[in-house]
């Protein structure tokens, strides 16, 4: 720690009204976090609540753009005008090429992540990567004129490049706005608007049946421009991220920021006085952060590395868990079920979206009360029992029986509901939060990396194993499930009741994840000041800190 941080440490305890004992709590997450909790409880539907959340809104549309993507081609590929225009099958080789250059392009965009959040604010970051997803659109949407379908291509490689972006600034321009009580639930609905963008999409799909010849697809291809085209003339409204306003010398305006909103207009709020104490102890004003070339802050130390770790790992085992295949390549996966007809197939996917956002949604409201290591452990443990059924079913739907191909269905709105509850929740709001802010940007570059890795090989290597092998595919899911379950138990942190910036002592600590899952026993006098608190280990065992 250095003398300036001991300093520091040593006025924010003077600053604490010793009194006599009033009462003792046994709590988890940060001490200072918990005493702002004790005495100054946050109003989630003040004025400045409700606008901070409007702003979060314009991020959320961040998330529609891949959800939207994810859910389109899943959709587009039972429409035979579709398919006969770009001769693709819905399985096979092909399919992996049409719709993998939208991964290929956002693999390309990882070294642009962290210049384009970092250097003019995450505002400009979510603005560029928008304009270029708009862009995109307008490419692909022309190629009917021109029967291109390189034209098609490049413009699938544009929508990949902004979406890699723009799936970066969104999450970090939502957790650092959120306060620091709602971090969790907000940030976690962030991804709720990603099946958000696949209901409207596979609904655009479904209705553009309706229409006759390239119509059919196109209404849906050129509705990809909704949202993005909002991010473009909204983002202007928003306020700035008041870590990135503190770091680069705009302190009165962070502090406004944060008095506004996080205090309901008190600059002497509880939590202004935390937050502020902690940007001065921990942001770095010279940092790698302000140099679009410097990477050192990613790999600097073992923390560094270890949060790195976590990040890269959660961002990889959502992709990896098998949702990412229910969602691009449901018409090879209905097939396999014996769900041949094209408007069965669409409604099932419109409905599955549904199901998407209720329980995202639901399990967003549980990030704070479960924590995140319960949720991740849990939800990989269900979908690995999911998959299991998913197998058996599929097994016995081969030799066509249609109680087994209604079970299929069965068990994979099962694993999509156990999916949005606990995974969807977490892949926008935990890679995030482990990031400290010098390498939040460019750590989330390296999140995008694996997402697109997940996203290749479920792209390339499902639709040639499902069109070789079939059912027997859905074995791997079933073994990997039960593997990530365990790795997560062991090496994933516990990041719930701490600011970001508290998050520093957990992957300092020799052992990240035991230390994040240590309670606190809190003596508090009359006005909820902690007069002394002792740590309460995992085995019962106590040791006094202050």
């Amino acid at each position: 720690m250095t003398e300036k941080h001991s300093n520091d440490v040593q006025e924010h305890e003077d600053y604490l009204d010793k009194q006599a004992v009033a009462e003792v709590k046994v709590v988890t997450g940060d001490e200072t976090f918990n005493q702002a909790m004790l005495k100054e409880p946050p109003r989630p539907f003040s004025s400045s609540a409700l606008l901070l959340y409007a702003f979060s809104l314009v991020g959320f549309f961040c998330s529609t753009t891949n959800g939207y993507d994810g859910s389109l081609f899943g959709t587009l590929l039972a429409n035979k005008a579709f398919t006969g225009f770009f001769n693709v099958q819905d399985v096979g080789i092909w399919t992996g090429i049409v719709t993998s250059m939208y991964q290929i392009g956002s693999v390309v965009a990882i070294p642009f992540i962290g210049p384009a959040i970092d250097t003019f604010g995450r505002k400009f970051g979510m603005f560029i990567a928008a304009f270029i997803i708009v862009l995109g659109v307008i490419i692909q949407g022309t190629c009917i004129r021109t029967a291109s379908v390189g034209q098609f291509m490049g413009g699938r490689f544009l929508l990949g490049f902004g979406v890699g972006i723009i799936g970066s600034a969104g999450p970090i321009y939502v957790v650092e706005i959120s306060h620091p009580a709602h971090r969790g639930v907000v940030t976690g609905l962030y991804n709720v608007f990603w099946p958000v963008g696949a209901i409207v999409a596979s609904g655009a799909a479904r209705g553009g049946l309706n229409y006759a010849g390239n119509t059919s697809w196109l209404i849906p291809l050129w509705l990809q421009i909704m949202f993005p085209g909002l991010i473009v003339l909204l983002v202007w409204f928003l306020p700035e991220s008041p870590r990135w306003l503190y770091v680069h010398g705009k302190t009165e305006k962070a502090k406004a920021m944060l008095a506004k909103f996080h205090g309901n207009g008190n600059p002497d709020s509880e939590w202004i006085k935390l937050q502020l104490w902690e940007y001065e102890a921990h942001l770095e004003m010279n940092g790698a952060d302000k140099r679009w070339w410097d990477y050192r802050a990613v790999f600097k130390n073992r923390s560094s590395l270890y949060r790195l770790m976590s990040n890269c790992l959660v961002s990889l085992f959502g992709q990896w868990a098998g949702n990412g295949v229910v969602s691009y390549f449901l018409v090879g996966f209905l097939v396999t079920a014996g769900v041949t007809d094209s408007i069965t197939q669409n409604n099932l996917a419109v409905g599955m979206n549904a199901v998407q956002i209720v329980f995202a949604a639901l399990g967003a409201c549980f990030v704070d009360k479960l924590g995140r290591r319960k949720m991740l452990i849990g939800v990989n443990a269900a979908c690995c029992l999911c998959w299991i059924g998913v197998t058996i079913a599929c097994s016995q739907a081969a030799t066509g029986s249609k109680a087994a191909s209604a079970a299929t269905v069965a068990m994979v709105y099962i694993f999509q509901v156990c999916y949005s509850f606990g995974w969807t929740p977490m892949q926008a709001l935990y890679p995030v939060e482990v990031l400290s802010f010098e390498m939040r940007a460019k750590g989330m570059a390296f999140s995008n990396l694996f997402v697109s890795i997940g996203g290749l090989v479920n792209q390339f290597g499902f639709p040639v194993a499902l069109q070789n092998i079939g059912w027997e595919t859905y074995i791997v899911f079933c073994v990997w499930c039960a593997v990530q379950t365990i790795i997560i138990y062991f090496l994933i942190p516990e990041t719930k009741n701490r600011t970001l910036e508290e998050l520093d002592a957990i992957f300092a600590s020799p052992n990240p994840r035991k230390a994040s899952t240590e309670k606190k026993k809190l003596e508090l006098d009359a006005n909820a000041n902690i007069v002394h608190f002792q740590v309460v280990g995992n085995n019962g065992t106590e040791r006094s800190v202050l």
